[in-house]
């Protein structure tokens, strides 16, 4: 845990030296009158209409809603995968309403971990390469990357298996190695789209409890994106999206 906290201090000081968000008390996702437009063809498509939502640093909260509501949409948003139609959306103290793609790439690498449902890990790597890849846009030497990934992997309790590669792990223990990445650069946002959808029941429970654990003990702020009731029971708040629009 000593290693785990140096690393987050290194961090926070690498943080301020690039000019990312520093940690604060106030909300850390501000959102107004987003709306989120897409035309196939002739025909356009209202994703998301007027939608406002604010999320406190250090929450844990879930999206849900029927297919097609905008959940994975709203998620892109606030990581910076996409720019909204109109609105503003306010993450980690920067408007990525005003971002151009490459500033908005830079902010991701510094400020957001992401985890998704089907692991994307490279499958020529071993489990400490994968959570290394982040850090190749540090500045970081070779042994630092690989001693932050080692501590990554030891948080989620793979120090074991960090030298397996994905075919030799579970699927329980290859979103572990996904969350490991996700966390070895210490963002302050997690984005996690259906974290559980491709796993059994007990390989489930154990990543949402382990997702519990970066929010409680570590302060992350995660945001969430599940069908599943049971996952989302485990967060603070749950938002349900209809139709581009938060249910009330």
């Amino acid at each position: 845990m000593a290693e785990a906290n140096q690393v987050q201090m290194d961090n926070d000081e690498t943080r301020k030296q690039s000019g990312a968000a520093p940690k604060t008390s106030t909300p850390v996702i501000e959102i107004k009158n987003l709306s989120k437009t897409y035309y196939r063809g002739s025909e356009r498509v209202d994703v998301l209409e007027n939608l406002d939502l604010t999320i406190e640093e250090g929450s844990f909260e879930a999206l849900m809603g029927p297919s097609g509501s905008g959940k994975s949409t709203l998620l892109n948003l606030i990581a910076g995968l996409d720019s909204p139609s109109s609105g503003s959306i306010k993450v980690a103290g920067s408007d990525l309403s005003k971002m151009g793609e490459g500033a908005r790439a830079k902010w991701r690498a510094q400020n957001v971990g992401f985890v998704f449902q089907t692991f994307n890990l490279m499958p020529v790597l071993t489990a400490i390469e994968n959570v290394m890849l982040p850090l190749l846009l540090t500045n970081l030497s070779s042994a630092e990357r690989k001693e932050r990934a080692a501590i990554a992997l030891k948080a989620v309790g793979l120090e074991d298996r960090m030298k397996h590669y994905p075919k030799e792990l579970s699927g329980g223990q290859e979103q572990r190695v996904t969350i490991a990445r996700a966390i070895v650069t210490d963002p302050r946002i997690i984005v996690a789209d259906e974290p559980t959808g491709d796993l059994d029941r007990k390989s489930a429970a154990e990543i949402l409890t382990l997702m519990g654990k970066l929010n409680t003990e570590f302060g992350k702020t995660i945001i969430m994106v599940t069908h599943d009731p049971a996952a989302a029971e485990r967060a603070r708040v749950t938002h349900h999206l209809d139709k581009g629009q938060l249910a009330l």
